[in-house]
């Protein structure tokens, strides 16, 4: 007993000192004064791909650029470049938009290993100028642009790790059955502003897309409804086509739909329960040939059907019964370019607890002479500032002109 207390004063007496050695130790002076709020950072081992250590400065194309502080991406965009020059191993992210690239050989990726975004957006390049399996050999990549080229086809062999593709504004006219086998982590496929039609879904496509959140179609040639979609879609754009008709419970296979754009199409007559859907937030059917309104769901804040042919929204069809424990969450509803000539019933402020604005504006009321709503804007529950505010985008709006209004109607941004 009497060694192991010596031992316990001996091990006291240096915990003492230590302490005493820092106790009066300002730790700011070292590290500036300022403590550091920035957010914790939570590495996902899925985000990053593993790359061996490399000296600094790392290797980069001598047209391109790679900045020290993102070793592993190489910037190569707007420099006019007529080929792809040669990628060092370690890029992650190569970024090739804005030239003038005709071609994708196999030559520059030879020794890619990690590869993860490519981005060839804003180029000339063709089907029949893509190497084989040049994308199918990157067994990393998980996004890859290519809209705005002069592709005919549907650029495949692509790699099992694909989850972004993003295709629009090219030449596509059709979809081989084998084009989109093979993409299990495909969540986003844009083909908006292509050339394809209704031919393309014979061969069912997209139905083994188990994982797809976000299909464009907009400014194609359809004019049905594409049918075996995966019911794993959240977002899907068929804006700018010809499609006159919605199937009886053609949404029953895809509850889990957000926001739905159909604007530009031709379609007449919505079957009642068409959109009732539990999660659906926007839906979009400006600029159709709508006589008559339809249900609409619990979930949906924002409605857009102007520019149609309905005289009298009847708010019963919209809202049959009211429930109290579940209010309609309806806040927006733009009608104008319509043939109504009265305000909407103010029944629809106890169907539509949280409504804050009406957009009436003009209505078609003759061909020849359209006419203007006592009340072209409806708001309510704004705040002095919020109308303020709301006024002077409104004022803004109306100096917009027609040119304006189609192209921002014609193409929407492919990530919503």
């Amino acid at each position: 007993m009497g060694i192991l207390s010596h031992l316990l004063i001996l091990h006291l007496l240096w915990a003492a000192l230590v302490f005493c050695q820092y106790e009066d130790y300002d730790f700011e002076d070292e590290y500036g004064g300022e403590p550091d709020h920035q957010l914790p950072y939570y590495f996902n081992p899925n985000t990053q791909v593993e790359v061996p250590r490399f000296p600094f400065p790392v290797e980069c194309a001598k047209e391109c650029f790679c900045p020290p502080a993102f070793p592993l991406s190489m910037y190569c965009d707007h420099r006019k470049l007529k080929t792809i020059p040669n990628i060092p191993s370690h890029v992650q992210q190569l970024y090739l938009q804005n030239n003038n690239i005709e071609a994708v050989p196999a030559g520059p990726f030879t020794n890619v290993t990690f590869i993860r975004e490519i981005n060839l957006s804003y180029n000339n390049i063709k089907f029949h100028m893509i190497d084989h399996g040049v994308f199918a050999k990157l067994s990393h990549l998980v996004q890859l642009h290519l809209q705005h080229n002069e592709l005919e086809e549907f650029p495949f062999p692509l790699p099992s790790s694909l989850e972004r593709l993003l295709l629009g504004f090219n030449k596509i006219s059709r979809l081989p059955a084998n084009a989109l086998e093979g993409l299990p982590n495909m969540t986003t496929l844009d083909l908006c502003n292509n050339l394809l039609d209704d031919s393309v879904f014979k061969e069912k496509p997209f139905s083994n897309m188990k994982n797809l959140m976000q299909l464009n179609l907009c400014n194609n040639k359809l004019q049905t409804m594409p049918p075996d979609l995966p019911p794993s879609l959240r977002h899907l754009s068929l804006e700018n086509n010809s499609i006159s008709h919605i199937p009886e419970n053609y949404f029953h296979r895809l509850p889990h739909i957000i926001a739905l754009r159909m604007s530009h199409n031709n379609l007449q007559d919505i079957p009642h329960n068409t959109f009732n859907l539990p999660n659906l937030l926007e839906l979009n059917l400006g600029h159709n040939k709508l006589k008559q309104v339809f249900y609409i769901p619990r979930s949906l804040q924002h409605l857009y059907i102007e520019d149609n042919e309905i005289e009298n929204i009847n708010v019963t069809v919209m809202c049959p019964t009211l429930d109290p424990l579940n209010i309609k969450q309806l806040t927006y509803i733009r009608v104008d370019q319509n043939k109504l000539t009265s305000p909407i019933s103010s029944y629809a402020f106890f169907c539509f607890p949280l409504i804050r604005t009406i957009y009436y504006g003009e209505q078609n009321v003759t061909v020849s002479r359209p006419s203007q709503l006592r009340t072209p804007v409806f708001r309510r529950f704004l705040t002095p500032e919020e109308f303020q505010e709301a006024e002077d985008n409104h004022e803004t709006l109306n100096q917009e002109t027609e040119e304006d209004h189609e192209a921002e109607d014609s193409y929407f941004h492919p990530y919503y």
